[in-house]
């Protein structure tokens, strides 16, 4: 167990300082312990409550996280600061990331590249079959599929990814040690063999209404994006995807029948700029070509490294027939959308999509906004 982690657990639990005080209280301090160093005199100054600044000086958090320790320890938890290698990146570039993070199973999949799914608890049957078939072609494609752990789409979501023998993750609304729903325990035992389940909430918190609303900033941080499936008007998954645009991630939707009220949050959404989704390409396609890389691996060249730039009129001559029937339908004086490119190049979709990514990693198109591309002159 590192030293620091007592003082990361007992800053969290210091009543009415919150997660942005206690970021506040580390950037001036340079640390937790930096912070349980200090005078009363230099917390007080820091623009804190007094009252946080009297309970950090006396110190008696820390016996309470050494207790909270040992308690996550015969959870069978593990705790991951901000400091930790473990601690997720992306998580980390949100201007609230929790200082610490509870976590049960593969703690490396936290850092693996994920998108979101999430939407109500009383789904129709079709947006059930919606969420479970598209996490299942997700996660199929080595993406992480995050979601809450609640009735309805969140579960929907979690079981699609494990079916198809991928990896997923589930943010809790209440302590790690206390799930809710309670039927969940079996899924929630499920994903923890493969992938993981969190919480920022101490052990026996447990799944109060305020709770979900704060935990939703991490399904969204985690995430490249948000896939909302159905949602009512004041839905939590509209928080989660409010979210999702303050974190700068992709924010997508399924849409759904209009007379429905569960389609509501999806198609409102959709009216706002949000993508709409139908299948996984969708959304696979919106994220940055060096992830759409990674998930879908083109053919490689002979040497099995990518080409520069500078080689790419050698690459030309080696084209698969369909990168070649894709490239000679783009135009270097003209930007196309991947529509027309699909229509004009007679190739199927995912085929196409391949295809592109191929040859925009190799230098010889560019992509731009909208899903238009060009050739590179």
């Amino acid at each position: 167990m590192s030293e620091t982690l007592p003082f990361w657990l007992a800053l969290t639990r210091i009543e009415g300082l919150g997660v942005r005080g206690c970021h506040k209280l580390i950037e001036h301090f340079g640390s937790p312990q930096g912070a349980y160093m200090a005078s009363l005199t230099e917390l007080e100054s820091c623009g804190i409550p007094t009252r946080a600044a009297q309970a950090i000086f006396a110190q008696g958090a820390l016996q309470d996280a050494e207790k909270e320790l040992e308690k996550a320890e015969k959870a069978g938890a593990r705790l991951v600061t901000m400091e930790s290698e473990d601690y997720p990146h992306q998580l980390k570039q949100i201007p609230d990331a929790p200082l610490v993070l509870y976590v049960r199973g593969d703690v490396k999949v936290l850092s693996q590249f994920a998108v979101a799914m999430v939407g109500t608890r009383r789904p129709s049957a079709y947006g059930s079959s919606v969420a479970h078939r598209l996490a299942h072609d997700l996660a199929e494609r080595q993406l992480v599929v995050v979601s809450g752990l609640a009735r309805g789409i969140d579960s929907a979501s979690h079981r699609g990814a494990l079916e198809a023998k991928g990896r997923t993750v589930a943010v809790l609304g209440s302590g790690i040690d206390v799930i809710y729903p309670r039927e969940n325990k079996r899924l929630a035992d499920e994903i923890e063999k493969s992938g993981a389940v969190i919480s920022e909430f101490p052990l026996g918190t447990g799944p109060t209404p305020e709770n979900f609303p704060i935990r939703n900033r991490i399904i969204s941080g985690l995430s490249l994006g948000v896939v909302v499936v159905e949602a009512a008007e004041y839905s939590g998954s509209l928080i989660t995807a409010r979210l999702a645009v303050d974190q700068s991630r992709e924010v997508f939707a399924v849409p759904g029948n209009i007379t429905s009220a569960q389609s509501f949050g999806p198609n409102h959404l959709l009216k706002q700029g949000a993508k709409l989704v139908d299948q996984w390409m969708d959304v696979i396609e919106e994220f940055p070509a060096e992830v759409r890389m990674q998930l879908l691996p083109p053919a490689e060249a002979s040497d099995g490294e990518p080409m520069s730039v500078q080689a790419a009129t050698l690459f030309t001559a080696s084209l698969t027939p369909e990168q070649q029937a894709v490239f000679e339908v783009l135009r270097a004086d003209q930007a196309l959308f991947v529509d027309e490119i699909v229509s004009a190049s007679k190739a199927p979709h995912p085929r196409v999509l391949a295809a592109l990514l191929e040859l925009e990693m190799n230098g010889l198109i560019r992509q731009l906004p909208g899903k238009n591309f060009i050739r590179k002159l």
